[in-house]
């Protein structure tokens, strides 16, 4: 992949994500095309251009815009920005597209690289982290609402001229993107992070008032604790990244030190014009399955190889399920079942 290949870039995944960074690259200057199973919004874009709304400027851009059915032609750089649960099927849809030698670049939550592994071979394979906030709105329409880190780097840590080029790349979006040969540890952080998005998105409160609340200090430093023990067992080392320090939930940091590190993701996210997660949206706007499986099922399948307990997170997928079918409303009663959960198990 040489530099002129590298500015011709597939979007595979046109919604929060996938719609924010390719209208950023559009802008800049690269030869961006767009891919969504959502007729809707390819229509949308098609006929009036890609918005992006929010604190950091209004602005549009024109870019060819396809549902996976009606596109052709192939690419040496494809960023997947699918929700997680689609990854498989999205890679099995994207392979075609890609040119021998090129790079799928996993732009998602969770260990979706391992997923995209079985379809596209490993070493064309890349994973980035990403914790800016943005919201699909309507068919055409993205919000941008908060800055946020955007890491890449080679699944193995090697620092690669293939890397260097697309660190370049998202740089056009985030200045401040970051090349990395541990992203994996920043993917693994992130899902300690989502369990507490996840943890509060079973209520109606915003992501800054929930985390803030005295009474689910204890509960959300032992989710976030379930997850860096398992991420110990699986030999990885977490980053650090937006006022979320992993360090601060190893199991013998102390209660102080993830209480510090709480307060600081409460100060980040008010700073944000976005002030519900996606989970939240996806579970009380637009009613549809949530990443759950895709993000918390990791820990859970990996904490059972390891033999690392999970009950936390385990019912914590049990309740976004409940949610998710209709049986359960968003509440903070919920959050009432995962304390006595918490207490049970300390008893």
């Amino acid at each position: 992949m040489n530099e002129e290949d590298s500015q011709k870039i597939l979007v595979w995944g046109a919604g929060a994500i996938g719609g924010t960074i390719g209208a950023y690259l559009v802008r800049d200057g690269s030869d961006v095309t767009l891919v969504d199973v959502d007729a809707d919004h390819v229509a949308a874009i098609s006929e009036r251009g890609l918005a992006i709304t929010g604190p950091f400027g209004d602005f549009k851009v024109a870019a060819p815009a396809f549902t996976p059915n009606t596109l052709e032609g192939q690419w040496d750089t494809i960023l997947l920005c699918t929700k997680a649960q689609h990854t498989a099927e999205a890679a099995k849809a994207l392979a075609p597209h890609l040119k021998p030698g090129g790079a799928v670049v996993s732009i998602q939550n969770g260990l979706n690289p391992l997923i995209i592994n079985e379809h596209i071979p490993p070493v064309q394979v890349l994973g980035s982290f990403v914790n800016f906030g943005a919201d699909y709105l309507e068919p055409g329409v993205v919000h941008y609402g908060g800055h946020g880190v955007v890491v890449i780097g080679e699944q193995g840590g090697e620092i690669t001229e293939r890397a260097r080029q697309l660190h370049r790349l998202l740089q056009h979006f985030e200045p401040d993107a970051v090349l990395s040969p541990n992203v994996f540890g920043y993917l693994w952080s992130k899902l300690a992070y989502g369990a507490l998005l996840f943890a509060t998105a079973v209520t109606n409160d915003s992501i800054a008032d929930a985390l803030e609340r005295g009474e689910d200090r204890a509960l959300y430093t032992e989710v976030g604790r379930e997850v860096m023990r398992v991420a110990l067992a699986h030999n990885v080392t977490p980053e650090a990244f937006n006022g979320f320090d992993p360090a601060a939930f190893l199991p013998d940091a102390g209660d102080a030190a993830a209480g510090s590190s709480l307060d600081q993701m409460v100060a980040f996210n008010r700073r944000s014009a976005k002030t519900h997660s996606g989970i939240w949206r996806d579970l009380a706007v637009r009613k549809r399955r949530t990443e759950v499986d895709a993000q918390l099922g990791w820990v859970v399948h990996f904490g059972a190889q390891h033999g690392i307990p999970t009950p936390l997170t385990a019912k914590l997928v049990d309740l976004i399920h409940e949610i998710e079918d209709g049986t359960r409303e968003l509440s903070r009663d919920n959050l009432a079942e995962l304390r006595a959960l918490l207490l049970q198990e300390q008893a």
